[in-house]
């Protein structure tokens, strides 16, 4: 029996002055194997070609010091890879943590940041929202009886990956979620559980040898060869082509796109897919993470960045929402701030919808649709962010929202012509340097 299974064995018959549990682990753990900012200026040059959470926990917040279970050193986006052999190790010095606590007669605790506090987070322009080193803490506790499912299952989901990372295996998350849908209740403690590993361990997800499931899509002027030697030519046509599941390791990527466009929701993607837009304006690169992008959309889209340094737009919806998927790709979120580094791109320009272009183009008040209240919270949430003070002209546009209290999808623009949003509004604002 191996430390790590010793150890769950040990810690599922523990008790506490505040009780004891039992959490009834299967006896296999049965995982599907899945084999710099710069400014493009105010106008593009089309001339050259470019080559190349979870609150139910017992805490005390404390502040990290030096603590030998986190690694102090922050993953740069050309150093996100850890070697297998470090990642045993830190799994392993969890697991003897606990095993020092259990020798000492001490119910065991693992001590996690808290993701989820603006307080333990900074902005910086060239990165977007990072973790800050010495952040404040919390303890999932073996004896608490609000935390110690959390911790078992930690233990278990720890378990599942040293064995993952021992064999050269991988999972998706979902994979694991299915391995025993009972012990883990819900698809999201299991996403939950698994942002939590990879921050206490400070090692991406990846090598944690746990894939993300891909949602997202990439067409236009872009090949790349896969990890397993196959080669993907992203032509623009009536489809497009899967975000691969293992974006660090695609290599050999070739593109004459000018620009990148990031593009908010599938059914506009598509459209401009029907409209052939990647080729009629000029050679681009287009991608959807079809809403709240996905980790590996993120990386990608970040991948990408740091392979053309090509200019890159988004288009979103003019709300709230959108307002903030723009700013998940451009400066982060707060969930995913310890892998800022390989996630974000601050050179990431707002092209459009802008609530500015509603009452420019002189788009009628009967297609707006009304703010929510959700949709005021959320905005005034947004106003009160760091980043928001760095872009004045952002400000200006979210002070508009505000004040119309009115919102609009980038299908408003079919109440001008059908075609207008691939064949007026892109190809001007893309000439004449309309973006933010």
């Amino acid at each position: 029996m191996g430390a790590t299974e010793l150890v769950i064995k040990c810690l599922l018959t523990h008790s506490s002055s505040s009780g004891s549990f039992e959490v009834q682990f299967p006896a296999e753990d049965v995982v599907s194997q899945e084999g710099r900012e710069k400014d493009p200026g105010k106008k593009l040059d089309w001339s050259a070609p470019t080559v190349m959470e979870d609150h139910i926990v017992c805490s005390t917040e404390v502040p990290a010091g030096n603590k030998a279970s986190f690694r102090e050193a922050s993953l740069s986006g050309h150093e996100s890879h850890v070697p297998s052999s470090e990642v045993l190790e830190a799994i392993e010095n969890v697991i003897q943590d606990v095993l020092k606590s259990l020798a000492q007669k001490k119910a065991p605790v693992l001590t996690l940041a808290n993701r989820s506090d603006w307080r333990n987070i900074e902005f910086k322009d060239s990165v977007g929202l990072q973790m800050i080193p010495h952040c404040t803490t919390k303890q999932i506790r073996s004896d608490c009886p609000r935390s110690a499912s959390k911790f078992a299952l930690m233990l278990k989901i720890l378990s599942m990956i040293y064995k993952m990372v021992q064999s050269n295996t991988y999972a998706t998350k979902r994979d694991i979620y299915y391995s025993d849908t009972l012990l883990f209740g819900s698809q999201s403690v299991v996403d939950n559980i698994i942002n939590d590993i990879s921050c206490m361990l400070k090692i991406p997800r990846r090598s944690l040898h746990i894939l993300s499931t891909t949602k997202g899509f990439v067409a236009g002027n872009l090949s790349y060869t896969e990890e397993d030697g196959t080669k993907v030519n992203c032509t623009c046509s009536a489809t497009a082509v899967t975000v691969p599941s293992n974006v660090q390791g695609i290599k050999n990527l070739i593109s004459h796109a000018k620009f990148m466009l990031i593009v908010e929701k599938d059914a506009t993607f598509q459209r401009l897919l029907d409209d052939d837009f990647c080729n009629k304006l000029s050679p681009c690169i287009m991608i959807t993470g079809r809403g709240v992008p996905d980790l590996n959309t993120r990386l990608l889209v970040r991948k990408l960045w740091d392979s053309f340094q090509i200019p890159i737009f988004t288009l979103m919806d003019a709300d709230p929402h959108g307002v903030e998927i723009m700013c998940i790709y451009k400066y982060g979120s707060v969930s995913m701030s310890f892998e800022a580094h390989h996630l974000t791109v601050p050179s990431i320009k707002w092209l459009g919808l802008l609530p500015s272009d509603l009452e420019r183009l002189n788009i009628r008040k009967d297609v707006l649709i009304p703010f929510t209240k959700q949709d005021q919270n959320k905005l005034a949430s947004i106003q009160k962010r760091p980043y928001i003070a760095c872009q004045p002209m952002w400000k200006k546009e979210l002070e508009i929202m505000a004040a119309s209290k009115l919102k609009a999808e980038i299908q408003v623009l079919t109440s001008l012509s059908s075609d207008y949003l691939s064949r007026v509004y892109l190809p001007n604002k893309l000439q004449f340097g309309g973006w933010l």
